[in-house]
């Protein structure tokens, strides 16, 4: 099955192969990319695409001296698998070994971990000037993909590019996609590139001062060591444009490719999941409770930086949508500064997110919102121990970063029912900039009647009322203090149960009234308690008798983990937790 894939342990072993047995190294690539893909999941489409071109880069560059850097790492397992890394893909019993990214802890092959956009050239750049600074003479190649252009590092970085008089290569893999569909004016170029063979009135790349070379089969083996030894060893800065096919070589992922940039677990016969979710989820949820909400309203404007579906925008509701919905392409600075505008004009503008994300426009969220405080409604997906779990993608730093700026009114849903309730109240009110925590422990139902207006900022419900211990349970924490609770009246103990609702501020009359007859309060929140909503409480109760204990995670960039274990590690269980408020009580 693996010919000539089982003789290629290293970079070095591809320099004997004729261009007859690096095609059939292509296809067992493919072979090996697929095996780990269909049982395990991961970045299908942009790995498929590039296979070609990463055998060329290994074949003409010698790295590690040569130093290739990969932009997100969405297209970096061909990479991977060349660079000593191929059981990970071949053997099942290794497919834990390595991450879904470069990482320089597997193997001096890789030069940073990267998880997030437009970052290539910028990192590629410090590597060039730092060679030029101490007399190297190596090759520094960033590697980039079309839509990754859209952020703005990465024109940042051509722009210095540009000014570098030394050898620096950006190779753009150019497959006319971003997640989804391309979006932003640059593209035009792009296509008009494609369609004239790389020429062109107007180009990007030499407009920038880059020297520029053109492939346009960049699925061509020959042709793309053609070009890349002609850049090899330059003296100046230059984009080698490659056009190439994402999903090539799966006829559904070619046909589908917003589909197949990442995958679940899947059948290759039929291209149909082998693991799904069945169920309500609250992108699709959101998705069609937006659709509703712009069919009433056509001030309502929904915005995502490249990851549509996240907020349940697929391709048919985008279309539904209609101007009514923007994508931005990755550029999540400019979803924020946008929506600032749209809600300073009189539209309603809601832009959903990835914690992750979210995070890589911090000044836009400050400065162009939360100053002006402009109603705009952020709905933020994925901040939770049950997000996504790799170190880069990790979303759990959400609170201390954002839930500090003035104006900004943070909520914390407990519920399907509340949710929606917040995100209404949200989006029709003109006082405050709002971002809503989605939920991500699954869709819990209530009967509960829930409050509908949060104008009265920083109101907590009392959902039980006790005595001697509190437990104030933050958003998706609010079910592991139900059961805490629980805990406590089989020990007890008549516990007070305490949903906040609001992440940005403390109420203090409630607070204050909780000392007549609470010993210890107990704080659960879904993020990392450092700077988090738990120490607000125990500052509150700093000069008072009350005990205070936060329950969070820790300030740690965890990585691949099981979100049980680690919530096990910390204690975050109700039968540990209620332990520690009878031990406290005692006291």
């Amino acid at each position: 099955m693996y010919k000539i894939l089982s003789k290629i342990n290293a970079p070095k072993d591809l320099k004997s192969l004729s261009i007859e047995e690096m095609k059939q190294l292509a296809e067992e690539i493919r072979e090996a990319l697929m095996n780990r893909l269909s049982k395990h999941g991961g970045h299908f489409g942009p790995n498929f695409g590039m296979v070609e071109a990463t055998i060329a880069l290994h074949y003409v560059f010698d790295s590690p001296k040569d130093k290739i850097v990969y932009d997100v790492s969405h297209q970096s397992y061909p990479h991977k698998i060349l660079t000593g890394r191929k059981l990970a893909y071949t053997d099942e019993m290794h497919f834990d070994d390595i991450s879904g990214y470069t990482n320089p802890q597997e193997s001096e092959h890789d030069f940073f971990n990267i998880g997030h956009t437009s970052t290539s050239v910028s990192l590629a750049a410090g590597l060039a000037k730092a060679r030029d600074l101490t007399g190297g003479s190596e090759n520094i190649i960033a590697v980039i993909g079309d839509g990754s252009l859209s952020g703005g590092e990465a024109l940042e970085g051509l722009d210095l590019a540009g000014e570098m008089d030394s050898n620096f290569i950006i190779v753009v893999n150019d497959n006319d996609m971003s997640i989804a569909e391309n979006h932003g004016g640059m593209y035009k170029n792009l296509k008009n590139l494609r369609e004239n063979n790389g020429k062109a009135e107007t180009n990007l790349f030499t407009a920038m001062g880059l020297d520029y070379v053109f492939v346009k089969s960049g699925n061509d083996i020959s042709e793309l060591i053609s070009a890349f030894e002609r850049v090899k060893d330059s003296k100046k800065p230059v984009a080698v444009h490659i056009v190439t096919e994402k999903g090539k070589g799966y006829q559904p992922a070619e046909e589908d490719k917003e589909q197949w940039h990442w995958s679940l677990p899947f059948d290759r016969e039929t291209g149909k999941l082998t693991l799904s979710f069945n169920g309500e989820d609250y992108s699709s949820l959101t998705g069609e409770y937006l659709l509703k909400k712009m069919k009433n309203d056509s001030s309502v404007c929904a915005i995502t930086s490249a990851t549509p579906t996240i907020m349940g925008f697929n391709k048919e509701n985008r279309i539904k949508a209609g101007k009514q919905f923007v994508d931005v392409g990755i550029a999540e600075e400019t979803a924020v500064a946008l929506a600032s505008g749209l809600a300073k004009n009189g539209a309603k503008p809601v832009y959903g997110v990835y914690s992750t994300f979210m995070q890589r426009t911090y000044d836009q969220i400050s400065q162009d919102v939360c100053i002006n405080n402009n109603p705009v409604t952020f709905l933020v997906f994925a901040a939770s121990v049950w997000g996504m779990n790799d170190v880069t993608h990790i979303g759990i730093y959400d609170i201390p970063m954002i839930s500090n700026i003035p104006n900004l009114v943070y909520l914390a849903p407990t519920c399907k029912e509340e949710y929606f309730a917040m995100v209404d109240w949200a989006i029709e009110q003109k006082e405050h900039p709002v971002a809503v925590r989605v939920p991500s422990n699954g869709v819990i139902h209530s009967d509960k009647e829930v409050r509908k207006d949060y104008s009265e900022l920083n109101r907590y419900e009392v959902t039980k009322q006790g005595s001697e211990a509190a437990i104030i349970a933050l958003g998706d924490f609010y079910q592991i203090g139900e059961q805490t609770v629980e805990k406590l009246a089989e020990k007890n103990v008549n516990a007070t149960l305490i949903n906040p609702q609001y992440i940005t501020g403390i109420d203090t009359e409630l607070l204050d009234s909780l000392k007549k007859q609470h010993k210890v309060v107990i704080t659960l929140e879904d993020g990392v308690v450092d700077g988090g909503f738990g120490q607000k409480i125990a500052a509150f109760y700093g000069d008072s008798a009350v005990k205070v204990k936060n329950y969070g995670l820790k300030k740690e960039f965890y990585d691949r983990y099981s979100a049980n274990e680690v919530l096990e590690e910390l204690g975050i269980v109700p039968e540990k937790i209620a332990d520690d408020v009878t031990a406290l009580l005692k006291k």
